[in-house]
């Protein structure tokens, strides 16, 4: 057993380090040789193609010619990328599958072989390369945009199968009050329809109607609650929170009470609220990622929708790297706080990974009243049920970061 042990330690350090160390692994493996399988053998060519020193013969095969183990290749990719691709996703786990497709895509150059049809649908769909492809879609040739879309959705809809239930049951638990008392809204009240029903009814002798049954308009249907408005930052550093966002709004968006607004800015400012409430995937291909950013634009822009302002929540999805105006930005969120505006900025919406931004501006959003912190999209429900609740989002804010971590 203990040779079994010693020989599968060994198989996966050649795997880690390479064609160059196999002389030293073969010492320490007292000297006897030791070959690969013949899965193991096509894992090491899958790897050797992105980690190795290779002689230009790319994907599918390169050979070790340093002596420090695996670093970055600089050969050219091979016409055997969706080969490789096949093997990859065949013997590796899913979530080793998804660095090494990414290391390919920053390693090796191989972004622009995502425009070929056969190779794209070898991939393995997620948010990294959705990431990418929103980056290349400018450049997608005609033949390719339809793989492309269906790897985009496939991985919506994943997202959308984490999000959507508990996001619906955060919002309807914060504003179903019917629960709470039996007696419906005056304000609610179908006249019409309750005069009509009931005239059978009518008492000649004091001439009123007595009602035996009144009647409510759609509460749902006939009154929006809430306005929920969501900006989101579409500069590159951003992309794994954009994804993310565009499906939270899309979600917002399919809720009868929230009156939902989907706003992306760089420089400039876009509205896809009418795309994201129709498809969530066609509003992907509405985002620009990468360009400069002007956050104070794109919140002067969100100020028109804000009708009853204790009665919005504004979500901006930035790392506050401003630049615009950053005073005037500073004043309008806090005026936009002092009127009643629940307001919470998230340095970031992605499932791991420490936000870059910008802390001095993140300092002063949050002293007057704009909590800025990184979320993951498992706790985004509980925000968004103390927000609508009236919680306080500072401290709020303050739980779910402990939570998080």
């Amino acid at each position: 057993m203990g040779t079994i042990v010693d020989r599968q330690t060994l198989s996966r350090w050649r795997l880690i380090l390479g064609a160059a160390a196999e002389k030293e692994l073969n010492r320490q493996s007292g000297g006897g040789g030791m070959e690969l399988t013949g899965e193991e053998v096509i894992m090491d060519r899958a790897l050797a193609a992105i980690y190795d020193q290779t002689d230009g013969s790319g994907a599918g095969g390169g050979s070790a010619t340093g002596s420090q183990g695996r670093g970055a290749g600089n050969g050219k990719s091979a016409p055997r990328l969706a080969e490789w691709l096949g093997d990859v996703r065949t013997f590796f786990p899913e979530d080793v599958v998804s660095v090494i497709q990414q290391d390919a895509m920053e390693r090796k150059g191989w972004k622009q072989l995502l425009l070929e049809p056969e190779v794209l649908a070898s991939v393995k769909p997620d948010i990294q390369l959705v990431g990418t492809l929103l980056m290349l879609k400018g450049k997608i040739p005609e033949q390719t945009k339809e793989t492309a879309r269906m790897l985009v959705q496939a991985v919506v809809d994943e997202l959308i199968k984490r999000m959507e239930q508990e996001l619906r049951r955060a919002v309807t638990g914060a504003l179903n009050r019917r629960q709470h008392t039996p007696i419906s809204s005056l304000s609610g009240i179908d006249w019409k329809r309750t005069i009509q029903r009931n005239l059978k009814n009518y008492d000649k002798e004091r001439q009123v109607i007595i009602p035996e049954r009144f009647y409510f308009f759609d509460r749902v249907k006939s009154n929006k609650e809430w306005t929920v408005i969501v900006d989101i930052d579409q500069s590159g550093s951003m992309a794994e929170s954009v994804i993310w966002a565009s499906v939270v709004g899309s979600i917002f968006a399919s809720i009868p009470a929230l009156d939902t607004r989907v706003v992306v800015f760089d420089t400039e400012v876009v509205d896809l609220t009418e795309q994201c409430a129709n498809d969530p995937v066609d509003m992907l291909f509405g985002i620009q990622l990468g360009g400069g950013t002007n956050i104070d634009k794109s919140v002067a822009y969100c100020e028109q929708f804000i009708q009853e302002p204790r009665k919005t929540l504004f979500i901006m999805i930035s790392d506050l790297y401003e630049g615009g105006n950053q005073s005037r930005l500073i004043r309008r969120m806090r005026e936009m706080n002092e009127s009643g505006v629940k307001s919470i900025c998230l340095l970031a919406l992605s499932d791991e990974g420490k936000p870059f931004y910008d802390e001095q501006l993140a300092s002063t959003l949050a002293k007057n009243g704009t909590p800025c912190f990184a979320c993951t999209p498992a706790l985004l429900p509980e925000l968004v049920e103390g927000a609508l609740k009236g919680l306080d989002l500072t401290e709020l804010a303050k739980r779910l970061t402990m939570k998080g971590r």
